[in-house]
């Protein structure tokens, strides 16, 4: 990840990573009023690059040169970049920013230009002076912010007090997997596991834990060898190792004969822990989990699900229902192509999709209010629906059907005419914009939108980015109920920063009645993976393949469509 010039570059370097760079590249020139137009070209190629389907590093010149966003002279920036891991001239603006103002700059809804009023008119330079000012209604009263503005960034700040040193699930999965890999190759005869908020599968996280039977010694010898790396002996039982820009490191220490016993105590929640201490009993020396469980009359629990002590009844009563696996997963659902904001064709998607094992492709393009995104308007919509017809002859048996993600507008309506949402095998209605509004307003925006007949899905609930913003204020016991009024689908959206709706309101909405869809969102192929980091949030959920509608077979999805349009029919 590159943070204002923090850049881990190694022999390749992804496109997001370029991506990044010359963003922040843009911003840094807009605070510093250097040239506007060329600022605007750095921005235009981040985008560029950011939805590109190949990878740079795997282009020639030729080819680089040539996209349209990039050209003959950001190209060669791009090469420079790649090949030393810097350009001079970011290097000499972020030299001339105060880190604070780097900090200012990354709050949302201030931007490079106010934030340059703010440390070159307002003389601020932190976060803590900026945070004081606003106390003191500095903010309100200074040209072109106000008492909005003020409130905002005062619950950004807040916002970013709460998540400092956080990270993502994907994100430290992805980092302890290597370090799984490394002990379990240096160490193969000793069992090396993870455990904590990871092996929970939680969303957000702290650090990485990790359960092994190697020693100290070896754990020091194995991953704190490199100089900015710094390691820390807790008591007998637990190294600490810092990498650079990930999450911590937790190693506990255990033995062959204590470590069934040590996993169990190191996965659960305290929450479930102690509920299981209350009324149950830890055998001494438990040869599995698996053991654990049963010697106290009780069913298994997953790990994702031993987070609160509720579920300790459910599994007295009766075994849990299996959880969800990526296996399960038929089709993707929800995902962009080129027609809007996507990086591939619908035939590229439908036939990544396929070659993966999916049945079938459900593309969804933006709507026309979306004009940032290239929403599509009811003309390119026809012309789409004619090139889908044309794909699924192509394709065969392998099935494409036509959706879109259409805004939930301010006063709760679709951005469509009936007639043109009556063209779609299902409509998924999501709000991206107007985030801020009450909960009372917000409630009304979105239960008029789960009213409409032709919803079919509610896409990403609360708008929610993880670690960057905390979403739409809902009532989810109301949006629940009226979902199961009204038929309509939830979607649990894949993107790790996303995982929306929350994996706490599964098990109420199963209750209820309602039916969810782990949907990837995804603007390229390699978004499919996504799906994954959706299925990981919904076991924590309780969520069961029966219950989400991406695991519906072909013959399944295609009944399901054909019964909501003799609905529609029937209530016209």
């Amino acid at each position: 990840m590159l943070i204002f010039g923090q850049s881990n570059h190694t022999t390749f370097m992804k496109n997001e990573e370029i991506a990044e760079y010359f963003s922040a590249m843009s911003r840094l020139m807009d605070l510093h009023g250097e040239d506007s137009f060329r600022a605007k070209s750095y921005s235009i190629a981040a985008f560029t690059i950011e939805r590109l389907p190949e990878e740079i590093e795997q282009m020639d010149d030729a080819h680089l040169f040539s996209i349209k966003g990039i050209g003959d002279r950001t190209g060669k920036k791009i090469r420079e970049l790649i090949s030393t891991g810097k350009l001079p001239q970011f290097e000499q603006l972020l030299a001339a920013t105060p880190p604070g103002v780097l900090q200012i700059l990354q709050i949302k809804g201030l931007g490079p230009k106010k934030t340059a009023v703010i440390w070159k008119e307002m003389g601020i330079e932190s976060i803590g002076e900026l945070e004081y000012a606003c106390h003191e209604n500095r903010l309100a009263s200074y040209k072109g912010f106000g008492a909005k503005t003020q409130e905002a960034v005062l619950k950004s700040i807040e916002f970013m007090h709460s998540n400092e040193g956080l990270f993502l699930w994907a994100e430290a999965d992805a980092f302890a997997t290597i370090i799984l890999n490394e002990l379990n190759n240096a160490v193969p005869e000793c069992r090396t596991v993870p455990t904590g908020a990871l092996r929970r599968q939680c969303e957000i996280l702290d650090a990485v834990d990790i359960l092994t039977e190697t020693d100290s010694e070896a754990v020091l010898e194995v991953l704190a060898m490199n100089p900015d790396v710094t390691s820390e002996l807790i008591g007998d039982n637990q190294v600490n190792v810092q990498y650079p820009m990930q999450p911590l490191l937790r190693v506990h220490l255990t033995t062959p004969g204590s470590f069934c016993k040590d996993l169990w105590l190191s996965t659960g929640s305290p929450d479930f822990l102690e509920a299981f201490d209350a009324a149950y009993q830890l055998p001494s020396d438990p040869e599995s989990e698996e053991a654990i469980f049963q010697a106290n009359g009780l069913h298994f629990i997953p790990a994702p699900q031993r987070e609160n002590g509720a579920v300790l009844a459910q599994a007295k009563q009766g075994p849990l229902k299996p959880l969800i696996l990526t296996s399960d997963i038929k089709g993707i659902i929800h995902s962009h192509s080129k027609w809007s904001d996507g990086a591939n064709t619908i035939e590229e998607m439908a036939i990544a999709a396929r070659d993966k094992g999916f049945e079938y492709l459900v593309i969804s393009d933006h709507s026309q209010s979306a004009f940032y995104a290239n929403g599509l308007s009811p003309e390119r919509i026809a012309a789409q629906h004619q090139e889908v017809d044309k794909l699924n002859q192509k394709l065969a048996p392998f099935r494409i059907f036509k959706s879109i993600e259409s805004d939930i507008l301010n006063d709760g309506g679709l951005d469509y005419s009936p007639s043109v949402l009556a063209s779609f095998d299902m409509v998924i209605a999501s709000v991206h914009s107007n985030l801020k509004m009450s909960q009372e307003k917000a409630m009304e925006r979105v239960l008029a939108a789960i009213r409409n007949p032709y919803t079919t899905i509610l896409g990403h609930p609360t708008g929610r980015l993880l670690l960057s913003r905390p979403g739409f204020p809902l009532d989810f016991e109301k949006i629940i109920a009226e979902c199961v009024a009204h038929n309509v689908v939830i979607e649990i959206n894949a993107h790790p920063r996303r995982l929306d709706l929350d994996w706490r309101w599964i098990d109420a909405a199963l209750e209820a009645g309602a039916m969810l869809s782990i949907d990837p969102d995804a603007h390229t192929i390699e978004g499919y993976v996504d799906v994954h980091y959706g299925v990981m949030a919904a076991q924590k959920g309780g969520l069961y393949k029966e219950r989400n509608l991406s695991s519906f077979t072909l013959q399944q999805m295609e009944e399901f469509i054909a019964k909501r349009r003799s609905d529609l029919v029937s209530q016209s």
